[in-house]
């Protein structure tokens, strides 16, 4: 198998046609039999996949070449995923755009070749694979919500922790689901897990779907200015399911497609084996 192959299994996967962004071969390869599966690959986990004899390296966070310079390309996808939550598309573009322009600001000076030319010189085929995971995650995590809270009358925040922790990436994580907004008897309301589009859209996003009628938002992670934006607002909920565990969540759904094509995958760097 090649790496352009491997990328096409999590395309398939996520129901997706065209690369996103944030993803893809950044250094190309052939017969391809064992890769490492990590969140964040830098040079030094280039090194030790190397000398674990791997034939490539996946990284989940984009780490070199168009997929981390052109990052924030990917995040207008959230648009599709907040009208879905009864967002205005009008309003879902304009909540988003600033967070975008930050994003852009911040990868344009970001050293690209980091990793990507340590990859070449020791002739390691490499690949990002982000939207794709983090598409498998937001379905898996909000099918087992939705599958468990609707059995509860007037479902709490405590109940929507529970209903994660029966997933196990979320059971095994040494980083639990935490509650950032509300408390453990505040009422749920209508539960929505957003995930994929690069990265967290900001306070100005997550107001647009309260406002829409979401009572908590599911995130992978949010930073302490929309934290303390949305307590400030007092309209919803944010319970943080944690990060590594969501990544890994949809990393396994990959890593599960490419063994049954007959590839050995070693998870490391924050990826959690489901297995225990």
């Amino acid at each position: 198998m090649n790496t352009q192959e491997i990328l096409d299994i999590a395309l398939k996967l996520a129901g997706l046609k065209e690369t996103p962004a944030d993803s893809g071969v950044i250094v190309p390869g052939e017969n391809i039999r064992k890769v490492a599966f990590g969140v964040d690959i830098e040079v030094g986990e280039m090194l030790l996949a190397k000398e674990l004899g791997v034939d490539a390296v996946i990284t989940h966070h984009p780490k070199g070449g168009l997929p981390m310079v052109e990052f924030h390309n990917v995040m207008s996808s959230q648009i599709d995923r907040m009208v879905q939550a009864g967002v205005p598309i009008n309003k879902a573009q304009k909540a988003l755009q600033e967070r975008i322009e930050q994003v852009n600001r911040a990868h344009h000076v970001a050293n690209y070749d980091r990793v990507m030319s340590a990859a070449k010189l020791m002739g390691m085929p490499f690949i990002t694979i982000h939207t794709p995971a983090d598409i498998m995650a937001e379905k898996v995590i909000q099918q087992q919500l939705d599958k468990y809270l609707k059995k509860i009358d007037k479902p709490t925040l405590k109940d929507v922790i529970n209903a994660l922790e029966k997933i196990s990436e979320f059971k095994l994580t040494l980083a639990k689901p935490v509650i950032r907004v509300g408390k453990e008897d505040s009422f749920a309301g209508r539960v929505f897990v957003t995930m994929a589009g690069g990265t967290s859209g900001g306070d100005k996003v997550a107001k647009a779907y309260f406002e829409a009628g979401i009572g908590t938002l599911v995130v992978m992670h949010m930073p302490d200015d929309t934290i303390k934006s949305v307590k400030q607002q007092n309209i919803g909920n944010v319970v943080v399911a944690g990060h590594m565990a969501s990544d890994s969540v949809g990393i396994n759904q990959v890593i599960e497609a490419l063994e049954k094509q007959g590839i050995e995958v070693l998870r490391m760097s924050g990826v959690i084996d489901p297995r225990g």
